[in-house]
């Protein structure tokens, strides 16, 4: 079942590596909100249709769950997305990945504080493996090109949406019963959606329609369908299984998912953002567990 759920999580770090770039070409052609709005009413939809097909629409689950589906599909749907679409008008994707590479921590710390979850010493390790990783792997092992990092307006907006992200599977771990990812998936998606396409709707239009390119309309669809629909369900999925903690730690592989991209269209890597790479391969494995259950398998095998 872990196994499944990782690749779930890995799943969710190649798709959300990509969103960086194409929400940076989204905003050149959509507001933040209506580029926001498009995507979550496209997913809304598809999440829809999946629920009615799998018969899993049980009120009795909804009128338990009503008010917390709104407090998450307005912080984990709207509050992040308006914060991160309007955030990427203004900086840069190099300095988001980077602000999101904090995910973790800022998850685990929540956790402590909302759930009480006691934060393991394998946590620390991993997130400290993970997050030296995402600063070699952004910063190409140049502490100027940290420091050059410009504070806008943009980060701060980021930073918020990353907040809202955290904040997203705490609440929903804590206060979520008896409903299956997929319910959760949808019925928050569905309040958020809303409350985007609303925004969108009262803001004035600055570019019509009719002069997005199919390449902006793509970009919009993909992260739709991929980062939304199956992004928000593995999300959701794993943090039912492993935890929020544990499922956070992944979110320091979406730099790497972003590295690899800017390989493929020419852009050189050095060797410190390999070493990056691979130091924040090592922190995921360390925050999961991996290497713990490698050595107690192995102990048992030389114990025969």
């Amino acid at each position: 079942m872990k196994g499944k759920i990782y690749l779930m999580l890995i799943g969710f770090a190649i798709v959300t590596g990509s969103t960086f770039n194409l929400a940076k070409y989204a905003v050149t052609y959509f507001s933040p909100a209506s580029a926001a709005g498009w995507r979550f009413g496209i997913a809304a939809t598809f999440m829809i249709v999946l629920l009615v097909l799998q018969k899993e629409v049980n009120w009795n689950t909804l009128k338990e769950n009503g008010k917390i589906y709104i407090l998450l599909g307005v912080v984990g749907v709207f509050g992040f997305n308006t914060l991160f679409f309007l955030g990427m008008e203004y900086t840069s994707p190099l300095n988001a990945a980077l602000i999101m590479g904090t995910n973790p921590l800022l998850t685990t710390v929540l956790a402590y504080l909302i759930l009480k979850t006691p934060i393991t010493a394998r946590q620390i390790i991993g997130i400290f493996f993970a997050l030296t990783g995402v600063l070699l792997v952004l910063s190409k092992g140049s502490i100027e090109a940290i420091s050059s990092l410009s504070n806008s307006m943009g980060d701060l907006l980021v930073f918020m949406g990353n907040f809202c992200w955290a904040l997203y599977g705490v609440l929903g771990r804590k206060y979520v019963k008896n409903s299956s990812t997929m319910e959760t998936t949808t019925y928050t998606m569905i309040v958020g959606s809303l409350c985007l396409i609303l925004l969108s709707v009262l803001q004035p239009v600055t570019q019509p329609l009719s002069t997005v390119t199919l390449s902006a309309w793509g970009a919009v669809l993909f992260m739709a369908i991929f980062t939304s629909v199956l992004g928000y369900l593995w999300w959701n999925r794993a943090i039912e299984v492993i935890g929020v903690g544990n499922t956070s730690i992944f979110f320091n592989l979406v730099p790497i998912v972003t590295m690899i991209l800017s390989m493929m269209t020419g852009t050189s890597v050095t060797i410190s953002q390999i070493a990056g790479t691979i130091l924040v391969i090592v922190g995921v494995l360390t925050s999961s567990g991996f290497f713990y259950r490698f050595n107690k398998i192995h102990m048992v095998s030389s114990q025969r």
